[in-house]
């Protein structure tokens, strides 16, 4: 039986990240949740209020002997701004912030290793403001929330803002996308 591991990325409104992980091999499942605050059980309102602390962020079960935890490090990274703080696009809040939650010592060995050759890679000439911190607890997000790009495509949110991170995903990373 495989072993698979967990991964917690927030990188701006959870509808756009759950989309782009779900288009990868070896991405079993990914589930819409809130973590990084303080509030036990937050609902969809209390997060985007910004007052309970949390983020909106995926959790990702995935398969490394198929993808890595490295390449999800680099989806993550080139799939939202980590120089934007509070904010992705017009997403604005605490609850959008750029946070990796690690669920182990080697992830967070490899995403400190990662963020710091970003950092000095030249790629960003703003400082990269993306949290890496261990994660506490994680809370799954409401049912309405879970594939909200699979059921909503033509949404002008789906449009205008989900598709190109798609489009940008599936050119750059074409041998990990599902085809």
């Amino acid at each position: 039986m495989p072993m698979y591991q967990f991964a917690v990325f927030g990188g701006g409104c959870f509808w756009c990240t759950e989309a782009v992980f779900q288009q990868l091999k070896g991405v079993i499942s990914v589930i819409p949740g809130y973590a990084g605050g303080k509030m036990i059980n937050p609902t969809y309102e209390d997060v985007s209020k910004g007052d309970s602390g949390h983020a909106e962020v995926i959790g990702i079960e995935f398969d490394p002997t198929v993808i890595p935890y490295s390449v999800l490090l680099d989806v993550f990274w080139n799939t939202h701004n980590p120089t934007s703080l509070n904010r992705q696009g017009n997403d604005v809040g605490t609850q959008y912030r750029s946070i990796i939650l690690y669920t182990n010592e080697d992830q967070k060995m490899e995403s400190e290793q990662s963020l710091e050759n970003l950092q000095h890679s030249g790629e960003y000439t703003l400082p990269i403001v993306t949290e890496v911190r261990k994660l506490e607890s994680f809370y799954k997000a409401e049912d309405y929330h879970k594939n909200y790009y699979e059921t909503h495509k033509e949404a002008p949110y789906c449009q205008l803002v989900i598709a190109p991170k798609l489009h940008k995903l599936q050119e750059k990373y074409a041998k990990n996308y599902k085809i």
